[in-house]
């Protein structure tokens, strides 16, 4: 006499990981379906290229009345004009958005539930998000900092006053604005994956990368090295060719390094990923 077989139950059915891969090509998906995703990338696109755009309009007006002094600084002019510190506080503000909304806004939906049903992963998924995230907000950066540098230099041409990329410095200040995009985007994401409310995400942010660093002094050696330590100052020491040269601005023994600000860059990128993928990773949905 034979038993019958019992079929196994599905629950018992080991369910495969997602490859990484796929989880970029999810997470790909998602990014792309949101209309904000395309608001928030197109305007602060335009909104810093026409910001620039204008500052350089303005010099190239004011460049017949310069005198032969000031002239002779046209160069330094042209790469302040290539991305100026408005720009970027215009930047920081609308990629720290894009990043904060890879994660709040599948929490604020629902969504964040199916998604840990498909991959009980939360790390693998967050840090495909991350990098993501980066490979996106990177060629973006890419994108914006070189037009702004090509129109803003254009204009500058017409009174013979615009620089090459090849110039000494030139084209350290397109990779820092560049780069100052990805890095304060995960700086958005990992704030939304601790907070989880967009318009409280979007102040801290706010407050995190624009407003603190602003009130830090570099007149003491450890204030100097908190606000060195921000990724907003550290572009500013990217972008600055003359930097260190006005000896009215800065404590000479506090000033930044071209180096630290590369660090600076590498550090917040690194630390806000860990944070994002620890905060999902450990906190209930």
């Amino acid at each position: 006499m034979t038993t019958a077989s019992v079929p196994a139950s599905p629950d018992s059915v080991p369910v495969p990981a997602a490859r990484f891969g796929d989880l970029l090509v999810a997470e790909w998906i998602k990014l792309r379906s949101l209309r904000s995703t395309y608001w928030a990338l197109g305007a602060g696109a335009l909104a810093v290229i026409a910001f620039n755009a204008n500052a350089a309009r303005v010099d190239a007006a004011d460049h017949p009345r310069l005198d032969d002094g000031m002239r002779s600084q046209m160069a330094r002019l042209a790469l302040r004009d290539a991305f100026t510190d408005g720009s970027a506080m215009i930047l920081v503000l609308a990629v720290a958005s894009i990043g904060a909304i890879t994660v709040v806004g599948e929490y604020s939906t629902g969504l964040v539930r199916t998604t840990f049903a498909a991959v009980p992963d939360r790390r693998a998924l967050m840090a495909a998000k991350a990098a993501l995230l980066t490979v996106v907000m990177t060629g973006y950066g890419a994108l914006v900092a070189g037009a702004s540098f090509a129109s803003t230099q254009a204009i500058l041409a017409t009174r013979d006053a615009g620089v090459a990329l090849t110039h000494p410095g030139a084209a350290r200040v397109v990779c820092a604005s560049a780069l100052l995009a990805p890095v304060c985007a995960l700086a958005g994401m990992a704030l939304g994956a601790l907070i989880r409310h967009s318009a409280t995400t979007m102040v801290a942010a706010t407050a995190v990368l624009l407003l603190i660093p602003s009130f830090i002094t570099d007149r003491y050696a450890w204030t100097a090295a908190v606000k060195h330590a921000q990724p907003v100052n550290a572009w500013n020491r990217l972008a600055d060719i003359s930097y260190a040269h006005d000896p009215f601005t800065l404590v000479p023994r506090h000033q930044a390094t071209a180096q630290g600000a590369w660090i600076t860059f590498a550090a917040w990128a690194a630390v806000a990923a860990v944070v994002a993928i620890v905060a999902v990773d450990r906190r209930d949905v």
